[in-house]
């Protein structure tokens, strides 16, 4: 099985930065992209970016400009270097990826358990 590991949240004041790791672990042939989710308390999940070996696939208009996301294929690890923290940043961050198991080509997807993000002064 495929574990995802999120680490590096925390508090932070707003205009600060905070930077996200994920490591994937386990049975892990290829992935095929991972990314970075979020929710608040009493909103849905939503989309921050994703990333895939090519390049970023998508970014949410909330977080352009202060935001990267980046991918480490050979560490099995994605990042997200987050800038000029919100008040409204602040949520639990998920890990996303796409991965398929060594052999195969059947790419399953996966979440990791979050890290909370609060952003406050």
């Amino acid at each position: 099985q495929v574990q995802l590991v999120e680490s590096g949240g925390g508090l932070a004041q707003p205009g600060g930065s905070l930077r996200l790791s994920c490591v994937a672990s386990g049975s892990i042939g290829d992935i095929w992209d991972m990314g970075w989710y979020r929710q608040a308390p009493a909103k849905e999940r939503e989309l921050v970016a994703r990333i895939s070996s090519r390049g970023v696939i998508n970014d949410a208009d909330s977080v352009k400009g202060r935001f990267s996301i980046s991918l480490d294929v050979a560490k099995n690890t994605v990042y997200l270097q987050m800038n000029s923290l919100k008040p409204e940043d602040t949520a639990v961050y998920f890990c996303n990826a796409r991965i398929a198991r060594p052999g195969t080509g059947n790419y399953r997807n996966y979440w990791g358990q979050g890290t909370q993000v609060t952003v406050s002064s």
